[in-house]
């Protein structure tokens, strides 16, 4: 499991390096949402924490990569809200994907 290096922490998670603990151990968290770069052409979904323990995402080339953390959905949703605005302030546009990744043309690689 690789995390953003500017991960975006939702206002109701108080302690962000126990709950990547967590993540990164599987361990069941009923209170996160996690905000994903999407596969395709979408450009980043939320999940609930627990699909995270699904055995799809515990094999090396199916690691999820988290941009940001969330204490519920609408938290969630709001993250996304907050990425981009300041994509559209800095880039001109809602590209999230190219404004997360700007030097690599893989996501998830950054």
């Amino acid at each position: 499991m690789k995390f953003y290096k500017n991960l975006y922490i939702g206002d109701t998670i108080k302690n962000p390096s126990k709950i990547k603990r967590k993540l990164k151990r599987h361990a069941k968290q009923p209170k996160v949402f996690v905000i994903l770069p999407a596969s395709g052409d979408d450009q980043l979904e939320i999940c609930h924490s627990i699909v995270l323990e699904q055995p799809y995402y515990r094999k090396k080339e199916n690691e999820p990569y988290i941009v940001g953390i969330a204490g519920n959905y609408e938290e969630a949703v709001a993250l996304i809200c907050r990425i981009t605005e300041e994509a559209v302030s800095q880039n001109g546009n809602a590209d999230l994907k190219r404004y997360l990744f700007p030097e690599s043309r893989t996501v998830g690689k950054a």
